[in-house]
């Protein structure tokens, strides 16, 4: 997320995918799933870190310096990628403010030049979206949604239901189902 250092995140990583946990905090790890196998076939899983602009801009030769530009950047490398797989069914991890989303005051501010927020037709696509970075849970739109926090972390999420999404994305074609899991939330 924009709060933690891809270094320190991204450190080891390739000794921690071997133990079946995967962290995705390189820019280079774009674009390049994790696949796992049911009784469906395989799901391609693709994490994108805070992709911060800057650094993405230098990092691809950007023309311009933005969350959207960042973005569809890397959902071009994630489409040619599945592009080269076939029939597969995909799911998007991705922090990002997507527009038709509510902040609450907790979130850090990451707005360059006013704008923070992209589109959520740029998720267009994919069988499931599981977004980062708001700490509501809410739906973006169909197939594209926050979680939230687990925790309320300022006085504007206190009446907020904590909880997680539970999504079944069944056979290829078929639509995602999904459940919201209500999580305790103590105080």
């Amino acid at each position: 997320g924009n709060h933690d250092s891809a270094e320190r995140l991204g450190f080891a990583s390739r000794l921690i995918d071997a133990a079946g946990v995967h962290v995705r905090a390189r820019l280079a790890d774009v674009g390049a799933p994790v696949l796992v196998e049911d009784h469906h076939g395989q799901v391609a899983f693709y994490g994108l870190p805070y992709l911060e602009p800057t650094a993405t801009q230098l990092a691809w030769s950007l023309p311009t310096r933005s969350h959207e530009a960042a973005l569809s950047a890397a959902l071009d490398r994630v489409r040619s990628d599945l592009g080269s797989r076939g029939p597969v069914r995909s799911v998007v991890a991705a922090h990002a403010f997507v527009a038709g989303s509510a902040p609450s005051l907790s979130e850090r501010d990451i707005a360059v030049g006013g704008v923070d927020r992209v589109p959520a037709d740029h998720f267009a696509g994919f069988d499931y979206v599981a977004l980062g970075h708001l700490h509501r849970p809410q739906t973006v739109r169909d197939g594209v949604r926050y979680s939230g926090s687990p925790v309320a972390y300022s006085f504007s999420e206190a009446a907020d239901t904590k909880g997680s999404w539970l999504v079944d994305l069944g056979a290829p074609g078929a639509p995602a189902t999904h459940e919201f899991i209500e999580a305790p939330v103590p105080r």
